[in-house]
């Protein structure tokens, strides 16, 4: 691999830009502009049809997007029918401005101007490549030509503009920004922005897009920080950055140009795009929104927000994808999965009103996400912790500790067998069968107790299909059961340990008890859940005997 042939091609300002440095933190969200509906959808095998891209505008709207780049109306048939039919069915809410993408060529500008007739707020975002690479190896002109081709599309749109029905704000891109020489760039837009002649009232969009990444991020950030401070009208100019990521950095890219003065951001929902795509809004929203900031959009349904993406654009959303995969919150390890349990917990018992759970940099709820089927994932290398909290959410059972344990390893056994992951269902489902209100071979049919100088039972049983009937005594209840059980079946164990709680709140909750016992030098637990206390405990010990018996078997 011959590294050589390689150069770092981007351009550092002409004078330190630094300051952006100093700052520790974004302190309030961008605007936000989608392009999905252009950049995200010229980038599919398939692009979405008119039905397709309707659906995926009023997702936007939904989401709370204020500025949507709609398409490149005169690229064909669709764009600029889509373009229309926004507008002539009024589908545009008031507070929503669409963009469209133009060349800086005048019958293209023409085109698209007849695409916005009559529309209520529109940006028109004109653009020309600037870079050094492009001058010198695809059009073949001076740095003068190219900068006429940007000044003329200025002058071009600024007077459709006032013969075209509409309110129209306008957005400039040096296209490939990140490959011009930063002193040209800034030369270039500032003779567009003269032209255009923004106001504080009517601003105008200086885009700086990382056409293809080619620094690292502190570098873009310390070009968009000299373009801010010397930008023309500045007080009239949003800058915007449009990041793209082919070298994998386009989030960091992103935060450190808001940090360097950039207003504004371009991207895509899960980042698509050409080549490796777009900055990805919802990391980055997402990402103010783990730092306490209110990041103006609304991505608290991520799952239904990816199932429409995925059937409009042919997609697939990464499973590790930041915040949006599906595995993005999953804990197989036994020890992160024991740190959630216990932190939740906590935060439970706490009252805290500051998320500061371990492993979970956000309430994985806040995107619309379930604890037991997105968090807790249950295979071989899961341990006690995550397996319980499993348990715990479906039955609110508090296994005791030595339970914790001997249950992960047999869920963590037939994971290991099976080959595969446990969901939930299966894992009550298991516990359901090998351990709770077992009655195979030993099943006790009834009993009757009567409390004199100790606690009598008369005790019916079935043990493998033959009835048996035995009286006994003992110190309580569930000691003069088990004395019975001793005779009558010959066998000897002793009870070690016996807990018990309610199941739920309210008159109709049931009883779970745990029983554990040592059979002849097996120890292991039993579970016993019926709505009568003592029915429970009797069954948690029948369910223990049971388990020690299959396992002598």
């Amino acid at each position: 691999m011959n590294y050589k042939k390689y150069h770092r091609g981007y351009y550092m300002p002409p004078k330190e830009s630094l300051k952006w440095s100093k700052k520790e933190f974004i302190d309030k969200a961008p605007i936000w502009c989608s392009v999905d509906l252009r950049d995200g959808n010229q980038a599919l095998i398939t692009p979405m049809n008119l039905e397709e891209k309707l659906d995926f505008f009023k997702l936007l709207v939904k989401i709370g997007f204020k500025e949507i780049e709609v398409g490149f109306p005169a690229a064909s048939a669709t764009e600029f029918d889509f373009v229309r039919k926004l507008i002539d069915e009024d589908l545009i809410p008031d507070d929503v401005s669409i963009q469209v993408l133009t060349q800086s060529r005048e019958h293209i500008i023409k085109k698209t101007f007849e695409s916005l007739k009559g529309c209520k707020n529109a940006i028109v975002h004109f653009y020309n490549s600037t870079s050094f690479a492009q001058r010198q190896q695809v059009f073949k002109k001076s740095k003068d030509e190219v900068k006429k081709i940007a000044t003329d599309g200025a002058l071009c749109v600024r007077e459709l503009a006032k013969q075209t029905q509409g309110n129209f704000r306008f957005e400039y891109s040096p296209e490939s920004f990140t490959g011009t020489e930063i002193d040209y760039a800034l030369e270039v837009c500032n003779e567009v922005i003269e032209i255009l002649n923004p106001s504080k009232e009517k601003s105008m969009i200086i885009n700086l897009p990382a056409t293809v990444e080619m620094s690292l991020p502190h570098i873009y950030a310390s070009q968009i920080e000299f373009m801010s401070e010397n930008l023309n009208k500045r007080d009239s100019v949003l800058i915007s950055l449009h990041p793209h990521n082919d070298r994998g950095c386009a989030v960091a890219a992103a935060e450190l140009g808001v940090l360097a003065g950039a207003d504004r951001i371009e991207g895509t929902l899960f980042g698509n795009g050409e080549r490796t795509g777009n900055v990805d809004l919802i990391t980055l929203a997402m990402n103010l929104h783990t730092h306490g900031i209110d990041n103006k959009l609304d991505f608290s349904d991520i799952p239904s927000i990816a199932n429409l993406y995925e059937r409009v654009s042919k997609m697939s959303v990464y499973e590790r994808q930041p915040y949006s995969g599906k595995l993005v919150f999953a804990a197989f390890s036994g020890s992160h999965q024991d740190a959630i349990a216990k932190g939740m917990a906590y935060h439970k018992e706490n009252s805290l009103s500051t998320w500061t759970v371990p492993y979970l940099p956000i309430d994985p709820k806040d995107l619309g996400r379930v604890y037991e089927s997105d968090v807790i994932r249950i295979n071989s290398q899961s341990g006690k912790g995550g397996i319980s909290y499993i348990l715990n959410q479906h039955y609110k059972a508090d296994l005791p500790s030595i339970l914790k344990e001997e249950f992960s390893y047999h869920i963590k056994d037939i994971s290991d067998k099976a080959q595969k992951e446990l969901n939930p269902n299966e894992i009550c489902e298991i516990f359901e069968r090998d351990f709770v209100n077992l009655t195979s071979p030993l099943e006790i049919l009834d009993y009757n107790f009567n409390k004199k100088d100790s606690m009598q039972v008369t005790l019916n049983l079935s043990f493998n299909g033959e009835k048996k009937t035995k009286q006994s005594q003992g110190n309580g209840r569930l000691d003069s059961i088990a004395s019975a059980l001793k005779e009558v079946l010959d066998i000897n164990f002793e009870i070690l340990d016996y807990s018990e709680h309610s199941l739920k709140e309210g008159s109709k909750s049931q009883a779970i008890s745990y029983v554990y016992v040592d059979f002849e030098g097996k120890k292991m637990f039993g579970v016993g859940i019926d709505e009568d206390i003592i029915a429970a405990s009797i069954k948690g010990l029948t369910s223990a005997i049971n388990r020690a018996l299959k396992k002598e078997g």
